[in-house]
């Protein structure tokens, strides 16, 4: 299941290290891309970041634990307009960069 993610740089330095965060997870309610556009403009209400992930089991709540290997993309508003730009997951560090 693809999950939409919005995140922090503090987030995104745990997963640079390998380590797993715990946050708040918007799903789409079907694959059309309409809908799972939807998702990521919501997750991205407030972020400065949205990770982008799939996962095998959706854990119960609102939250969810991933770590990278589960991140396909990160969309991030690099220059605060509200247009995501698309970054490959092999690019956190430029992200982290656009961050700090």
């Amino acid at each position: 299941m693809r999950l939409y993610l919005p995140a922090g740089a503090a987030a995104l330095r745990t997963l640079h290290d390998g380590g797993s965060v715990t946050l708040p997870a918007f799903t789409a309610a079907s694959e059309d891309e309409e809908i799972e556009l939807a998702a990521l403009d919501a997750a991205a209400d407030g972020a400065a970041v949205v990770v982008v992930a799939d996962v095998d089991q959706v854990d119960s709540g609102d939250d969810q634990t991933i770590t990278l290997d589960q991140v396909v993309a990160l969309h991030v508003d690099v220059d605060g307009t509200g247009d995501l730009a698309w970054y490959a997951t092999q690019e956190i560090d430029v992200v982290l960069d656009l961050l700090a």
